[in-house]
């Protein structure tokens, strides 16, 4: 009689197939097989879903910040879609940090570099020269994130 926490599914390979590679392992986790679990790939995609937590933050936090300069700076062609974006990206950023309460300080930590690349955005879908505005962020992470912060025109 075979033991079902002993009998060896067919391998997945790692790299042949991802998808098929991870429910392979987590049945082998479920299974508490630890002898059939490719460790080292298996820790280094644990590694990787933290990553893609930051990355994540980094990317809405660029959107955001984008949308908050052209709301700042186009005050007479704000939307509902820019304002949709907004809420958006600050929903997305409070949900990962309700998961992961250990990053609640990285969105802080990256708000200089990723207002650099909104600065981009902002000028690109603008049209608006990119020194028509601030070289620098003009809000805090606390009004980044802040639901009711909705920044006023900037003086031209």
């Amino acid at each position: 009689m075979s033991d079902v926490k002993t009998t060896t599914l067919p391998a997945t390979a790692y790299d042949a197939d991802f998808y098929a590679w991870t429910q392979d392992q987590a049945a082998r986790l479920r299974d508490l097989r630890p002898n059939a679990l490719d460790w080292g790939n298996l820790a280094e995609e644990i590694e990787s879903l933290g990553r893609s937590q930051k990355k994540l933050i980094r990317n809405h936090l660029v959107v955001l910040l984008a949308h908050l300069l052209k709301w700042a700076h186009q005050p007479d062609k704000r939307t509902n879609s820019w304002r949709g974006s907004i809420q958006g990206a600050r929903d997305e950023i409070a949900d990962e940090l309700r998961d992961s309460p250990s990053l609640k300080r990285y969105p802080g930590q990256e708000l200089a570099r990723q207002y650099r690349l909104a600065l981009l955005h902002a000028s690109g879908e603008t049209e608006l020269p990119i020194d028509v505005f601030p070289e620098t962020c003009p809000f805090t992470i606390d009004q980044v994130l802040d639901p009711d912060f909705w920044p006023e025109p900037e003086s031209e």
